[in-house]
């Protein structure tokens, strides 16, 4: 099996991004992230923290994490109904991303 991430830095940024917005991104994660803040800027040459950088690379529109985790909410419900049990954040991530913005 090859890494998800191999030669696609922006993509795990990306996944962060999505878990954040789901409220699963673990703090030790984004602590890290915001230390890497500097290094983002000069990379994607842009500004702002680095979910901003995402936002701005991807070109979302405002409010973007606020409808993923609509999406993340309503789905929830719906998969604890039919499978008896909660889903996988880190799945919900990889299919959402991958769906949504193919890489």
């Amino acid at each position: 099996m090859t890494d998800r991430y191999e030669g696609k830095p922006f993509l795990r940024l990306l996944d962060c991004y999505i878990m954040d917005a789901i409220g699963h991104l673990d703090p030790a994660q984004d602590a890290q992230l915001t230390a890497l803040e500097p290094k983002f800027r000069e990379v994607f040459g842009a500004v702002g923290d680095w979910r901003q950088i995402v936002e701005h690379r991807m070109d979302f529109a405002e409010g973007m994490q606020d409808a993923v985790r609509q999406v993340w909410e309503a789905g929830t419900a719906r998969f604890i109904a039919e499978q008896g049990h909660d889903p996988d954040p880190a799945e919900f991530t990889r299919i959402f991303v991958d769906s949504k913005f193919p890489h």
